[in-house]
């Protein structure tokens, strides 16, 4: 965008010879139509910059619900990396988001508990994947219920909501086994309330 000086660079000689000129005499102000064409290209790069960074980079979303307590809690903010997934596979732990299968306008967010290959089981309300009981201190109560002995397909991921006994998850039939490309993102940030603030797994 252009600047205007408060005062010229150059300065009339202390005299009275009107014949001595200025450098400032060649300078031109801009015009309104110069002025209003640098604010609009500033703007367009500053809306596709915004673009680019939501569609592909990271994404804000807002946690609605009690699925994920006590990790996440209704109302607070969280920041999504969205391409972390175009370098990486999910791996257990990750909370990440991604779009209902039964309803894809819909977003959900959950915890993967297994991943492509691993077999998954819940029996007297204890999780076990590949055979191994799993250490859950994350969750706000023990699971209830049972899931039969299953393999998480290739391309597919296996997920909970920490709050087990409230959480509409991969256990359900709406939901089963995620696949890749329904996932859009791994949470990685509480940011607000500020006092909430901290960095997810």
């Amino acid at each position: 965008m252009s600047k205007l000086n408060s005062e010229s660079e150059n300065k009339l000689p202390q005299n009275n010879n009107r014949n001595n000129s200025s450098d400032d005499d060649d300078k031109k102000t801009p015009s309104y139509g110069e002025i209003a064409k640098d604010w609009i290209v500033s703007i367009v790069i500053a809306v596709a910059l915004a673009l680019f960074i939501r569609y592909f980079i990271v994404e804000l979303y807002m946690v609605e619900g009690p699925s994920m307590q006590p990790t996440l809690r209704t109302a607070e903010r969280l920041v999504v990396n969205k391409f972390i997934y175009r370098f990486k596979s999910p791996q257990r732990g990750d909370v990440l988001v991604f779009k209902y299968p039964s309803d894809t306008s819909r977003d959900f967010i959950k915890r993967v508990i297994a991943i492509p290959g691993d077999t998954i089981e819940i029996k007297d309300g204890r999780v076990f994947v590949n055979g191994e009981l799993q250490n859950e201190p994350y969750i706000l109560e023990r699971t209830r219920g049972s899931y039969p002995l299953s393999t998480v397909p290739n391309g597919h991921i296996f997920v909970m909501g920490d709050n087990r006994n409230n959480s509409e998850d991969s256990r359900f039939n709406d939901v089963g086994f995620v696949p890749y490309e329904l996932i859009k993102g791994k949470a990685i940030v509480v940011f607000w309330p500020f006092d909430h603030f901290k960095a997810l797994p």
